[in-house]
């Protein structure tokens, strides 16, 4: 019997360029027609549409019908978890050169110090709350995760963040993931989640319309740095 997993059905699905355009198009939760991911892929709609199929089939993208529309969006955490660790593998492994400066005095600023990663908190601040974490020992390494120690469990819940995963809930608690412009891990998991769901209620964050990038607000800069402080 073979029991070797199913490493190469995935593994083809992600490796032509119009499907990982698509994927990485939807990275940040949201959902979007099939024209927009068509255009974003640089392919014609005919060429789209069959390489959507192929990724809700493979489990990658899940679809909802809206009239004669089809909607598209990265199919589950662990999905968008398996997309964000490959584009920074492939970013370690294969460094690009440094953009050119026009570019690399677009991207900087807003896009590394905050930006969402399907449903948790990237960039340079999501680094940064992660490490304080650690440091805080409100989180500990369990394994290849992490989990939240008594303190944190009480400090979190005091912030009105849930630690408690969903019952029969099979998402990771809380794990490392290597963020892709810092190089460094920030947070994801149920966990992450629920911290971005935190920022955005209490205001630290807004988002931006169709962008990945979120906007820390003077209330956010003020919550952000007591955060950081607890490891001081």
């Amino acid at each position: 019997m073979n029991d070797t997993p199913a490493i190469a059905p995935v593994a083809a699905l992600l490796a032509d360029p119009a499907r990982a355009a698509m994927l990485w198009t939807l990275i940040d939760g949201t959902v979007r027609p099939a024209g927009e991911l068509a255009f974003a892929a640089n392919v014609s709609p005919q060429s789209a549409s069959g390489h959507l199929a192929r990724l809700v089939e493979g489990g990658l993208l899940s679809c909802e019908a809206r009239g004669r529309h089809r909607y598209y969006r990265i199919a589950n955490a662990e999905a968008a978890w398996l997309v964000e660790r490959l584009a920074s593998f492939g970013a370690a492994a294969h460094p690009r050169r440094p953009p050119p400066p026009a570019l690399a005095r677009a991207m900087p600023g807003p896009f590394l110090q905050a930006r969402t990663c399907y449903d948790h908190l990237a960039g340079e601040m999501a680094v940064n709350v992660l490490q304080a974490l650690l440091k805080a020992r409100w989180l500990v390494p369990a394994g290849e995760d992490l989990k939240a120690t008594r303190l944190g469990q009480e400090r979190l819940a005091a912030l009105g963040v849930e630690t408690t995963p969903p019952h029969g809930s099979r998402r990771a608690f809380a794990r490392c993931c290597v963020d892709l412009t810092q190089r460094r891990p920030h947070l994801a998991g149920a966990l992450g989640a629920a911290l971005l769901d935190h920022y955005l209620r209490e205001s630290w964050i807004l988002r931006k319309p169709r962008s990945r990038i979120v906007a820390i607000t003077p209330a956010g800069q003020a919550g952000f740095r007591r955060l950081l402080e607890i490891a001081a």
